[in-house]
């Protein structure tokens, strides 16, 4: 109803932007005054009918089912100790201050499935397991070691990540609108990390657990419902393996690898969902 309320009030203007124009435009605009005309009636036109709605009943089922493909941007936020004090070869302790920063978004491919179940007619309960393939690009700055310019010495390490996650999330959607209806998300994520490398400075863990809201819109197509979402995850405890270290053979590394107290893994996904 509101939309046909605002469909008289355009009309309205119409009529008294017409007359306004015709009145101040006797000399020549009257181009300027078909030109209003016809935009308004178009705007119009537009709003005053509802358009064709495609599965206008796909809602209405108890379960959905789907498969899901996007792309994902890792990252990881890392607690640097600070000065930490080490033994050299010779016996001796020498204080070295490291710092660990993941310098920007890599990008990565997601794919999965979906089992959407109806709860109320704006509540569902999603269940999507998913594999994400990914990376983290680590730098490591040492702030003692310095070279004859003054610049910390820089060592660099690529993660590569694989997660298996396990999704279980709320959705809260709008009214239906035409063929789309707009959302928002969250739920839980537990996650199991497939990759690591016994030589690399800092290891993650076998599994993590990460919070996830978002937002998304349903796209209501003639054969089949496109979902495209934005979601943001952040990791609920640490995700560091903080027993790798005692597994590095290079000494020289174990300075990098304990320089990092704790770290917490992020992710954006941006999901497209096929139903």
């Amino acid at each position: 109803m509101f939309f046909y309320y605002l469909n008289d009030v355009k009309i309205r203007l119409g009529i008294i932007i017409t007359h306004f124009l015709r009145y101040y435009d006797m000399q020549g605009k009257r181009i300027l005054t078909i030109s209003a005309l016809i935009c308004l009636m178009m705007t119009a036109a537009t709003a005053q009918t509802r358009k064709i709605q495609y599965r206008p009943y796909t809602d209405l089922r108890p379960t959905h089912f789907g498969i899901l493909v996007g792309m994902n941007m890792q990252d990881i936020e890392f607690e640097n100790v600070g000065p930490q004090t080490i033994t050299l070869d010779d016996g001796t302790t020498q204080q070295q201050t490291v710092v660990c920063d993941a310098d920007r978004w890599n990008a990565g491919f997601s794919v999965g499935v979906l089992v959407d179940q109806r709860l109320t007619n704006h509540l569902n309960v999603r269940f999507s397991p998913t594999m994400h393939f990914g990376a983290k690009h680590l730098t490591f700055r040492n702030l003692t070691d310095l070279d004859a310019e003054g610049r910390p010495k820089v060592e660099r390490q690529d993660m590569k990540n694989t997660y298996v996650s396990f999704p279980l999330d709320l959705k809260f959607s709008a009214q239906r609108w035409n063929n789309y209806r707009p959302y928002l998300m969250a739920g839980i994520n537990p996650m199991v990390n497939l990759t690591g490398k016994n030589d690399d400075f800092i290891q993650l863990k076998r599994t993590d657990v990460m919070v996830e809201v978002g937002i998304g819109c349903d796209f209501y197509l003639p054969f089949f419902k496109l979902i495209p979402e934005l979601k943001f995850c952040y990791s609920l405890k640490d995700a560091l393996d903080h027993n790798h270290v005692n597994e590095l053979k290079d000494a020289n590394k174990k300075v990098y690898a304990n320089s990092v107290g704790s770290g917490h893994t992020k992710m954006i996904v941006l999901t497209f969902y096929f139903e």
